[in-house]
């Protein structure tokens, strides 16, 4: 049984954000969503904060093409003992080499900053997120132009590489004293089950699994997988996740095609992220009660299936469809105002 814990609908971001004001933009998010702000990553600011580059600080045989905005996997003559370092502060669970620093998770400091000068400190929880190793993998290439995910001593690396530099993020979230939300971002399983996804259904929940048990074990943490696309979320809830969030806007009825593990998810505790604000399909026509109506579809059939509303709302927190680092600043500002604003109405009409 997961750990009881009442969202009622509270409202945090997916990661990416297309601003270039730091302490502007950390300032607005935990104005508009004081209860779980989120650690921005700029992407359009530094190429550093993209999601598979920012993750590939510290991990060995890995190398950065600026040009083409990418990573690739680089053996040298040194690679074995650049592997030996990297399994030696693994071991010893030396977190500081794995840091996220500055120039590559510039939100991360700034947020925790702000929080400790009391700008906000009415919050229970914070949340940060971690690129995926199934995501990770599948946009590291080699000489050969095959991914990584096709190589079983990088990917051991990338899993181990991802859960400790994600206990960094955990420790130094931890300052904040409140309850931390983790999310693992797996963008890449939206194609999973196609010709062109080489790895096994077991082999993802593995891998996932791994980070999630290595967390769970050294921290008390909430951890999330976030998916914007449609893909087998039977196997995303195998992983023994707390938290399922997906493109509720775009994906709602595949994703209650689900309803048997759906159901046991959240008898056994778990919560849905409903990212019921389109990114990709914004249109600029969204209102609140439009989007409030899109929303109730889907909690409506939660309850046909037996799951008291309370349950529900206790269950249920909302989030973008996706990041809003491709959008347009002023797009994106409104999908998050747009966010924030429905949460507040849906947590009002509980009282």
């Amino acid at each position: 049984m997961k750990e009881n814990i009442s969202f009622n609908f509270l409202a945090t971001g997916v990661g990416s954000v297309p601003f270039l004001n730091i302490d502007g933009t950390c300032r607005d998010i935990l104005k508009n969503f004081p209860n779980i702000p989120f650690w921005p990553q700029f992407v359009k600011k530094n190429l550093f904060e993209d999601m598979s580059i920012q993750a590939s600080e510290g991990l060995p045989l890995i190398k950065i093409n600026t040009e083409k905005k990418s990573i690739y996997i680089n053996p040298s003559d040194d690679s074995h003992s650049e592997l030996t370092s990297f399994y030696e502060h693994f071991m010893s669970e030396d977190t500081d080499y794995f840091a996220f620093s500055p120039e590559y998770a510039a939100g991360i400091f700034k947020l925790l900053d702000l929080i400790d000068n009391k700008t906000d400190s009415s919050g229970s929880f914070i949340k940060g997120q971690i690129v995926g190793p199934v995501t990770f993998a599948g946009s590291l290439i080699d000489k050969t132009g095959k991914t990584a995910l096709y190589n079983t001593e990088i990917m051991d690396v990338i899993v181990k590489g991802l859960a400790i530099k994600a206990l960094w993020a955990v420790k130094k979230m931890s300052a904040a004293k409140r309850k931390t939300i983790i999310f693992i971002d797996e963008p890449y399983l939206s194609g999973f089950g196609s010709a062109f996804t080489p790895i096994q259904r077991g082999d993802v929940v593995a891998f996932i699994r791994e980070i999630i048990d290595y967390l769970r074990s050294r921290t008390d943490i909430l951890t999330g997988i976030h998916c914007c696309g449609n893909t087998d979320w039977s196997m995303i809830i195998e992983t023994g996740i707390d938290i399922v969030n997906f493109d509720a806007f775009d994906y709602m009825d595949y994703f209650l095609l689900y309803k048997k593990e759906i159901l046991d998810f959240l008898d056994n505790g778990g919560t849905i992220a409903w990212g019921i604000v389109p990114t990709t399909s914004y249109t600029g026509k969204e209102t609140v009660t439009d989007l409030r109506k899109r929303l109730e579809k889907g909690l409506d059939r939660l309850h046909d299936w037996g799951i008291s509303r309370n349950t529900i709302s206790e269950r249920s927190i909302l989030t973008p469809a996706c990041g809003v680092g491709t959008l347009e600043p002023d797009i994106a500002q409104r999908v998050l105002e747009l966010l924030s604003s429905l949460s507040s109405v849906m947590s009002n009409s509980l009282i």
